[in-house]
């Protein structure tokens, strides 16, 4: 709670800031407003509907217009400081004009006071803002796939378009991969989300794809972002309009696999932004089919499973700013979500240790639902220096996780129910998470740059697990001392940066950063029947340094060296100790004393433009110290009494890949453009473990390709094609699921930039995803396939509203934590339950 006041009187400081910076600087991006009333210079009386128009100073096309309200009052508003020339015109009147008329940073509001007019008139032509985004752009930094502009995605999730940006690939889990590496920190407008760091993959579902602008990849990122996060940054940039007025768009997508809504309102007048916006995601219901093979020693179990699941997912926010003048400006966010899934299945087992009943059934149920928010706020002040400025930030993320989940067996004869008990659980896990920070920009002279920043993340999370076990299958459902626990986990980050850029001759740029950052940890695992279980804490302090040269060739061809060095912290997934049974043939167990993974990348580029057609090529080494995987053993469960698998969390060893990408964009003919993306890589694994020193230790070639073709016809009519396809990703102990998939897009304009309707088709031709996964070593083998539905097809409509006229924004920076291992099995605050039946790895 002293935590919550401190933020609170954080915030507060961020909203008074301004009394305490005063307008000492300079800077671009601030708007303000022209007003005046017109006066008849004969009567004395006001004109209403006189037409107002503004140049720049001495030019000769407008750039915008009013009229004059019936007391003859009139505002220009989102008016950039600078020199004016203001003409007002009237029937019957001569036109009146005015020049110069100037605005200042510091004061950017000019009240002309009563403008004086005597007959002829003339009339504003319309300004026309006119352009064209490519799909997938190429930055010095980063590379933006623009989702606005991808037809395919319609009536989709985040989860649909992620798999098509280049180098990304996303599993049919929904796990996300960064060129092959799963430690990715996603982010949402440049800023974290505690539910994205507790349940990624249900959350990227409940995002409609219509709410997205672009999504940005930083493969290499310097040190001025958090150390965390070996594989890189994605960063999902919602939709919202750089204009003033009130405007907005409503969309909405049906299909037979799953269905979207979305509302966006914007508002802007002069200095004053307002901007919101709710998507809401739900699936049909899906019947998904798992077969599970595994040996461990002489027992051999197989299985049948079906289920059916049910997904829903509500996300929503509201951004407010305001800027006080030129120099200093707040914002403030709060964003909502929250959703759930329900999964209902049968599983058919047989299993040779029940001689007398090797045949048996259970029914499986689990339900999980998440939710929270997440509220920030940042004050910017600029200074007289022209792009000198100081961010002042701080944010704070809440999110839960519950889980109920029950496993029923029948068929099993008295002799062997101690082996399979009925069992009930629930899991609450809750994550508060409070980040603080400050970055600072100071162009020493036009060629170097500095920047330089410092930034404090606290988390706690807290996780309690009860266990109902029902004796012989008969009688009430009692706890179970050994399997329920309740666990804290505190974890404490204190970072600090300096980045150095330089523009050097002959067209070379050099960027050089350094980043330290110290890492506290406490655990406190709480149960009875476990003394052994301690408290335990650990700390660590991390050097991050960063560099990249870049050369700019002919044609704004750019060649570009990089280096960087990442750690990948667990999270408590990873760490928590107890051993999860809510699957009791398949349990999972963290280990406290986990190090952090390091890892290590150096990067050549090189970014071709030829007309209208961009090609990136990279190649890359990538080398990874305390490589952390999952290790799945047979082990003897004294509490069920027979041999089970457990996969316990490690750092296994190390990693050395060598990889290549190449992502383009062509246009052999005006209206056709080919998009392609690949990246292929190598896993060679030296592990030290036993168990994973038996599995095959060989280097293993993988790749995830992207390509598309789009077609831009006439009357705004537009089709398009894609495939994705993805190889088996390597463990050191197997192999996770290959997986492709296809689509075809069509959107037609049916009004001009207001109402579109889209079709959408995935897979038409493909009933079910067969998803193969695999694990060996020299006790232990097993095999599982799950077939998915995939086919599907839809129909969305989306319709834009509201007159809006164009003006600057200022780019806001804030809270951005590139934080945290986010693995697949990563659930709220601590290891959820889902008593499925179904095996999982």
């Amino acid at each position: 709670m002293k935590r919550i006041f401190l933020l609170f009187a954080f915030f507060c400081f961020v909203l008074s800031a301004k009394a305490q910076f005063g307008a000492s600087g300079g800077g671009s991006g601030i708007t303000g407003r022209i007003s005046g009333t017109v006066i008849d210079s004969v009567t004395k009386k006001p004109l209403d509907y006189a037409t107002v128009s503004i140049f720049r100073s001495g030019g000769k096309a407008p750039l915008n217009g009013v009229l004059t309200d019936d007391k003859g009052n009139f505002k220009l508003n989102n008016i950039a400081p600078g020199n004016y020339k203001i003409t007002v015109s009237f029937i019957g009147y001569p036109t009146k004009t005015i020049d110069p008329v100037t605005t200042t940073p510091g004061k950017p509001d000019k009240n002309m006071g009563d403008v004086i007019v005597a007959p002829s008139s003339r009339a504003l032509k319309e300004v026309v803002v006119a352009g064209q985004t490519p799909v997938i752009e190429n930055k010095i930094d980063k590379i933006v796939f623009n989702a606005e502009k991808d037809i395919t995605s319609t009536g989709g999730n985040a989860t649909d378009i992620l798999r098509k940006v280049p180098l990304v690939s996303v599993d049919m889990d929904g796990n996300v991969s960064l060129r092959g590496d799963q430690n990715v920190r996603v982010l949402i407008n440049g800023k974290p989300s505690g539910a994205l760091s507790t349940s990624l993959a249900d959350v990227l579902r409940t995002i409609p794809a219509d709410q997205i602008k672009n999504i940005e990849v930083i493969t290499s990122p310097s040190a001025k972002y958090d150390a965390e996060g070996s594989g890189g940054i994605i960063n999902i940039v919602t939709k919202s309009r750089n204009v003033s007025g009130l405007n907005g768009s409503v969309s909405g997508g049906v299909g037979t696999r799953q269905n979207n809504g979305n509302v966006n309102l914007n508002y802007k007048q002069n200095r004053f932004s307002l901007s919101g916006n709710l998507g809401t995601n739900f699936a049909w219901p899906q019947n998904s089919l798992v077969d599970f093979y595994s040996e461990r020693g002489t027992n051999i179990t197989t299985q049948h499973s079906e289920s059916k699941t049910k997904r829903f997912g509500t996300i929503g926010s509201v951004t407010g700013g305001y800027d006080f003048n030129e120099y200093n400006s707040i914002t403030s966010t709060i964003r909502i979500n929250g959703g759930g899934m329900r999964n209902n299945g049968n599983t058919a087992s047989t299993n040779n240790l029940f001689t007398n009943s090797p045949n048996y059934n259970s029914n499986n149920y689990s339900k999980a639902s998440f939710s929270g928010f997440d509220w920030n706020a940042d004050y910017t002040h600029k200074f007289k220096k022209k792009d000198e400025e100081l961010t002042v930030a701080g944010q704070w993320s809440h999110s839960k996780v519950n889980t109920d989940y029950s496993t029923l067996y029948s068929n099993v004869t008295t002799d062997y129910l101690r082996y399979v008990p009925n069992q009930m659980g629930s899991n609450d896990g809750k994550n508060d998470e409070y980040t603080a920070q400050a970055d600072y920009t100071l162009p020493i002279n036009k060629n170097i740059k500095l920047e330089a920043g410092g930034k404090s993340i606290f988390r706690r999370l807290n996780s309690n697990s009860d266990v109902y076990r029902q004796n012989l299958n008969q009688g009430p459902f009692l706890l179970n001392d050994t399997s329920s626990y309740k666990y804290d986990y505190n974890q404490d980050v204190y970072a600090g940066y300096t980045v150095l850029s330089f523009s050097l001759p002959k067209n070379y740029s050099l960027q050089v950063g350094g980043r330290v950052e110290n890492t506290q940890i406490k655990g406190d695992p709480n149960n009875a029947t476990q003394p052994s279980l301690k408290p335990f804490s650990n700390s660590y302090t991390t050097f991050v340094p960063s560099f990249i040269l870049s050369k700019t060739l002919k044609n704004n061809n750019t060649l570009k060296l990089t280096y960087n060095k990442r750690i990948q912290r667990p999270s408590l997934n990873y760490l928590n100790p107890f051993i999860n049974k809510a699957n009791a043939d398949n349990q999972t167990q963290g280990t406290p004393t986990l190090s952090p993974e390091i890892t290590q990348t150096i990067e050549l580029g090189y970014t071709a433009f030829i007309k209208s057609s961009v090609i990136n090529v990279s190649a890359y080494y990538k080398h990874t110290s305390d490589l952390i995987e999952g290790i799945a053993i047979s082990t003897y469960d004294a509490d069920l009494d027979r041999t089970v698998t457990r996969t316990n969390y490690l750092n296994i060893g190390k990693n050395n890949s060598v990889g290549a990408s190449f992502f383009g964009s062509v246009n052999p003919i005006k209206i056709l453009t080919i998009r392609a993306s690949a990246n292929v890589y190598t896993y060679d694994p030296n592990a030290i473990y036993a168990e994973a020193l038996s599995s095959s230790t060989s280097t293993y070639v993988q790749y995830n390709i992207f390509s598309s073709a789009s077609l831009t016809l006439k009357k705004g009519l537009s089709v398009e094609g894609f495939g994705v396809f993805n190889s088996a990703r390597r463990t050191i102990q197997g192999k996770n699921p290959a997986f492709n998939i296809y689509g075809f897009g069509l959107k037609k304009e049916v009004v001009a930039k207001k109402l579109t309707l889209g079709l959408n088709a995935l897979s038409p031709f493909q009933k079910y995803l067969h998803l193969n996964t695999n694990i060996a070593n020299a006790n232990l083998k097993q095999i599982q396939t799950i077939s998915y539905p995939i086919r599907s097809f839809g129909v969305s409509l989306t319709y834009n509203f509201g007159k809006i006229s164009y003006g600057q924004q200022t780019k806001k920076k804030g809270v951005n934590n590139d934080d945290l291992m986010q693995g697949g099995d990563q659930n709220g605050g601590g290891m959820q339950g889902g008593g499925s039946g179904t095996p999982q790895r």
